[in-house]
């Protein structure tokens, strides 16, 4: 009977589902790391930031971005590396986690890449323990690594302790 004759074609069939993500890439210690672009509010140069007095070593201090006040997050002291040397200059990620600025310093800021989400790949059990934490996974791209930093995560200073 109808077993025997073609699907019924709809008016969607002929556009392709886009399963692409794309992330801001970053320089830290010469490892790419990446951020949905989504979450990017700006990129900003080498900035004068007021350190903040009795905050943990990550909360590189606050600056002033048109009129607001921005904590300044040392992405490299929070991924438990070792601090930047004071003479070169990184660069900035604003972004907007529940309405508050961060800054996340940074070496250095690439380009956005566009990433199909059928290459991300969990995070191996290789990777550090703090680096796991506040990442959601990884992408392979040609030799070397992106990992993707989850912001929330990164920002969330409560669980450091336990990390």
């Amino acid at each position: 009977m109808s077993a025997n004759l073609p699907a019924k074609k709809t008016k969607y069939d002929d556009f392709a589902i886009n399963a692409n993500e794309d992330f801001v890439t970053m320089m830290i210690a010469d490892q790419l790391f990446g951020i949905p672009v989504l979450q990017v509010q700006d990129v900003l140069g080498n900035q004068r930031i007021t350190r903040i007095p009795l905050a943990p070593p990550e909360v590189a201090g606050s600056l002033n971005l048109r009129g607001r006040i921005v904590t300044a997050i040392d992405v490299r002291l929070r991924l438990g590396l070792p601090a930047r040397a004071k003479d070169k200059p990184g660069m900035s990620i604003v972004v907007d986690l529940r309405g508050e600025l961060y800054s996340l310093m940074v070496d250095g800021v690439g380009e956005v890449l566009s990433l199909s989400s059928d290459d991300f790949e969990r995070n191996p059990s290789t990777l550090d323990v703090r680096w796991r934490e506040l990442s959601t996974g990884i992408y392979r791209l040609n030799g070397t690594l992106l990992v993707v930093l989850d912001v929330s995560r990164l920002l969330n200073f409560a669980n450091l302790e336990a990390v």
